[in-house]
């Protein structure tokens, strides 16, 4: 499955990979049921209707300002097209409680100035990736306290969560997992109850069967979730997943909402998917309306992180400046 890990955990989180949460945190850490939040239910207004906002941080900037200070102007140039574009902030156990705050309280700050909405990734559920190149997450009850103090932080933002990529679709592949699907239903109550807009990831249109991911959903508590997030880091065609994420929508009764991952899907899926050649770029990320149940096409995965240590790539979430020009090259036009 892809890899997601971010590779500007390092500039914040300075080799953090514990979380520590303060007491003050664990005192507001109240479980949904009892919070007395705002529900975020499909019924509501588009949450993304505004559009998604630029990161305050993104390898692939930090790339375009190296390769203009070395006088690498084609390349800066390149490189340019993917750091104009906003794309989600992914969270984890990499971040300690106070530069966690620190992040989401910087990026919804900007996100308010740019008249934007942050995008947040959740990506720290125990047994993550069942230990493949994005292997870690947090225990159970560690999980709880991180996605309350999430929710505590965003409470009265411009921002949705995408919550946890490949947790439901990898369901009962490793071991180690523990209640998942409650973990995710209790994590989405949390964010709804602060009125944070969930999308519960649902794998994509090559992976589970339509009517299983529904069920799943289910399980999961999408009732409390905006909705459900398809293609995440992945590489089908936004047409194949419209119809993937259709069919998912019609089984849990017509009225959840999705958002597609259109970062890499310019050419669709090659046949791989750790940094695989041939990939490009697609659509820009943007918000939808009209008929169905598209929300947005939104950048999930930041275009030139790396996959893992596969086709000449480095480890997982670090920058690989040759599956980002190649990704340009090919983009979607």
């Amino acid at each position: 499955m892809p890899s997601r890990r971010p590779s500007w955990k390092k500039v914040l989180a300075a080799g953090a990979v514990a979380l520590l949460i303060s007491p003050a945190a664990l005192l507001s850490a109240t479980p949904a049921s009892a919070a007395g939040g705002p529900s975020t239910l499909p019924s509501g207004p588009n949450p993304l209707a505004s559009g998604p906002a630029l990161p305050t941080f993104s390898a692939a900037a930090e790339a375009q300002k190296a390769a203009a200070r070395e006088g690498r102007t084609a390349v800066a140039k390149k490189l340019g097209i993917i750091s104009a574009q906003p794309t989600a902030v992914w969270l984890g156990e990499w971040y300690d409680s106070s530069t966690l705050v620190r992040v989401l309280r910087a990026e919804t700050q900007a996100a308010v100035r740019q008249k934007k909405t942050a995008v947040f990734v959740l990506y720290a559920i125990p047994a993550r990736d069942c230990g493949q190149h994005s292997g870690g997450g947090l225990d159970a009850a560690g999980y709880a306290r991180w996605v309350a103090l999430i929710a505590q932080t965003l409470r009265g933002t411009p921002s949705v969560a995408i919550v946890e990529p490949d947790a439901l679709a990898m369901l009962g592949e490793c071991a180690g997992q523990g209640d998942r699907a409650g973990l995710i239903r209790d994590g989405v109550r949390t964010l709804a109850a602060a009125g944070v807009p969930a999308y519960i990831d649902a794998g994509n249109s090559g992976w589970i069967a339509p009517e299983v991911m529904a069920a799943r959903l289910r399980d999961a508590g999408i009732a409390d979730a905006r909705g459900f997030a398809t293609n995440v880091s992945g590489f089908r065609t936004t047409a194949s997943e419209r119809t993937y994420a259709e069919r998912v929508r019609s089984a849990l009764g017509g009225t959840a909402r999705y958002v597609i991952d259109t970062s890499r899907n310019g050419r669709g899926w090659t046949g791989e998917w750790c940094n695989p050649p041939g990939a490009g770029l697609g659509s820009t990320p943007r918000a939808v309306s009209g008929a169905g149940g598209l929300d947005a096409l939104l950048w999930i995965k930041r275009p030139g992180e790396s996959d893992g240590d596969c086709n000449g790539g480095p480890g997982a979430g670090s920058w690989f400046e040759k599956a980002a020009l190649d990704l340009v090259a090919r983009r979607q036009t």
